[in-house]
């Protein structure tokens, strides 16, 4: 029986270990995706930097150059997040709180880990925080 205030963890340890390796590959990938358009940015060794890309030394070479670079900062950026979100749900699958919303502490549901298994929080909060934007 659960009381106000607890989850009824009924996901199975089989379903947790399913998402965990696709967490596992998601990670594999992200990490690779990562290291082709970035590289460690040497005075801030913890964090990466986008590459600047070398078309020539025409003008519309440098105006290509300068345009692959912005796309590249953004779209790491974007990778970073999602690794970093890819990690922590990791730890949540290592530390036993996988599948728990941290807002709410209710499980999430298994269809929303399903789509992503990186999700921190159930439907109803996720909607929410949302509506607060």
């Amino acid at each position: 029986m659960v009381h106000e205030g607890e989850t009824d963890m009924s996901q199975s340890p089989s379903f947790i270990q399913e998402q965990k390796k696709k967490l596992e590959e998601e990670q594999e990938m992200l990490k690779k995706q990562l290291a082709g358009i970035t590289m460690k940015d040497i005075e801030k060794a913890d964090q990466t930097g986008a590459r600047f890309p070398s078309y020539g030394e025409k003008d519309d070479d440098n105006a290509a150059e300068v345009a692959q670079y912005s796309d590249n900062l953004s779209l790491g950026e974007t990778l970073e997040h999602s690794l970093a979100d890819v990690e922590a749900a990791l730890k949540r699958v290592a530390d036993g709180t996988y599948g728990v919303c941290k807002y709410c502490g209710k499980e999430i549901e298994e269809p929303r880990l399903r789509v992503r298994p990186s999700s921190s929080s159930c439907i109803t909060c996720k909607q929410k925080l949302k509506s607060q934007i």
